[in-house]
This record gives structure tokens, C-alpha cells and sequence, in this order.
């Protein structure tokens, strides 16, 4: 994420004034943060698991979405745009601007992203009473870690090293490694820009 801009504003304000924006931003607690672009491996992994998902629940209940639809938590008082999510709630096809009760999450993990993604980002999605899963992808390892709540609602950690298979219970899908990184091999990545 970039600088904040210098003017606050509350999530109404935010929404009105995003839609006239070039860019996407996202917004915490009245700040907004111009998001950077994306590497091609970054954008090709995601494709991979949006397009994994969307033919898996293809005529279901479920929709699939990708970088561009902003999810609310209203918690947190932020919007953000996860690189892929899943809902399954009908309030949220309802929903034009964004969407607010995921099943899952999943971020690609970038040098300039990925503290914010395990930390502050994740802390907010917790509080999504609706959220099962939450996947981060490493680009440049291929490592793939799944956070799953468990009854107790308590944040449980499953690693996976390439080439392993993950099971996704939220949407009842394993989703293979290969699949993952398909056409994007793990390996570092030389000169990319700030990514989302």
C-alpha cells in the first residue's frame, strides 16, 4: 500500500468518492491507501485459485471474486480488496459496491504486503463471523499456509510445501499445488512494483 492521502473521511464518504478514483484504494479507520499493481506471477496465481473456485462452485450458491471487489469490515471500519474471496451469504449478492461475509480469503503474499497481510489485515478479517478460511500463497517459496477457525474459534494453522495438495473444507475443495502455481513456478521475483 502506498502513503495514505491526507484527507480522513467515514466509509459512506469513502465509497462515493472511490467510485469517481482511477485507482483502487483501501481504507482503515478513515485513512485511504492508494493500492500499487501487481506482478505477473502475483496476478497469474491468483487467476489460478479464482478460476479454481469459480468452475468448483460454478451454478451453487457461492460466487467467487477477484481483486477488484472491495470486501467490507465494518469492525474494523475498513474496506479492503482481498485477491480472491468466496461468499455464500444472499445478502451479498444483493451487495453492488462490496461484499461483507466471505467464507474464505485468500492473499498472494508481495515483499511490500505480506506483514500487513499476517498482521493488521488479518486481525480485521477475524472479526468476519463468517469467514472459515483465510490462505496466504508465497509467490517466491510456494509456500501455502491455511488459517482455519475451529469450533472453538480458535485460528488453526495448516502448512503446505509445494507440491501439496490443499484442502479447502469452507468451499469442499482440495486445491492441488500444481493448479496453484500453474504457469507461475515459484522463485524470486526481480523489480516488481508494490502489489495489492
Amino acid at each position: 500500500m502506498a502513503n495514505p492521502q491526507s484527507a480522513r473521511m467515514d466509509a459512506e464518504a469513502f465509497l462515493a468518492w472511490e467510485t469517481e478514483q482511477p485507482e483502487k484504494h483501501q481504507f482503515v479507520a478513515g485513512e485511504v491507501f492508494a493500492m500499487g499493481g501487481a506482478s505477473d506471477r502475483h496476478v497469474t496465481i491468483a487467476g489460478n485459485v479464482f478460476s479454481a473456485l469459480r468452475e468448483h462452485l460454478r451454478g451453487g450458491p457461492c460466487r467467487t471474486f477477484i481483486a477488484d471487489m472491495k470486501l467490507r469490515v465494518e469492525a474494523a471500519d475498513a474496506f479492503f480488496y482481498p485477491d480472491v474471496m468466496v461468499t455464500c451469504d444472499s445478502a451479498d449478492r444483493g451487495r453492488e459496491q462490496y461484499k461483507e461475509a466471505p467464507v474464505l480469503v485468500v492473499e498472494v503474499l508481495s515483499p511490500s504486503t505480506e506483514a500487513f497481510d499476517r498482521g493488521a489485515k488479518f486481525a480485521a478479517y477475524r472479526a468476519l463471523g463468517s469467514l472459515q478460511e483465510y490462505l496466504l500463497i508465497d509467490p517466491a517459496s510456494g509456500a501455502v499456509e491455511l488459517y482455519r477457525r475451529d469450533p472453538e474459534n480458535h485460528w488453526v494453522l495448516y502448512t503446505h510445501a509445494p507440491p501439496d495438495a490443499v484442502d479447502l473444507r469452507s468451499v469442499s475443495l482440495t486445491l492441488e499445488g500444481a493448479s496453484i502455481f500453474e504457469d507461475a513456478a515459484p522463485g524470486p521475483e526481480h523489480g516488481t512494483p508494490a502489489e495489492a
